[in-house]
């Protein structure tokens, strides 16, 4: 074997080596979840959701909803809010801002509540986490949207 063959065979394992880690890499990517593989992981694949919407229902800036949002602590507003938001759905997420207070995100006090948000989300990393995937963040908002 000459000196050139040598190389080829060299460069030739190198050149699998590094393909077979990035390969292992990616792998990683995708079972931590930095990566969304397309084919593999789809966010609704496992859920079935049925909604039964009243397109009828009021949801101008006019609507004031504030006999059930004061009914809500400011806490239980900015949890509601969280977990609405992480739901990733939209009919949901009107809902919640109807609930809370805000319909169609608009409404006195609107950007007051939104700049109060992130310093309350600072304090809670509890909830936050306990909220941090689609499902879990429904099941709350489900549970408490009625209270």
């Amino acid at each position: 074997m000459n000196r050139n063959a040598k190389i080829a065979l060299g460069c030739g394992g190198a050149g699998c080596l590094g393909l077979i880690l990035v390969v292992i890499l990616v792998a990683i990517l995708i079972v931590t979840g930095y990566i969304k593989a397309p084919g593999i992981y789809s966010p609704s694949s496992n859920y079935n959701y049925n909604y039964n919407y009243n397109s009828n229902r009021n949801l101008n800036s006019n609507t004031n909803s504030t006999s059930s949002a004061s009914t809500l602590s400011n806490d239980d507003k900015h949890k509601l809010f969280q977990a609405g938001g992480a739901t990733r759905d939209n009919v949901l997420f009107l809902r919640v801002l109807t609930k809370i207070g805000f319909p169609n995100g608009q409404g006195d006090g609107y950007d007051e509540f939104i700049k109060g948000h992130v310093p309350w989300a600072m304090k809670n990393i509890e909830f936050m986490q306990s909220v941090n995937t689609a499902q879990k963040a429904r099941a709350y908002v489900e549970e408490h949207i009625d209270d």
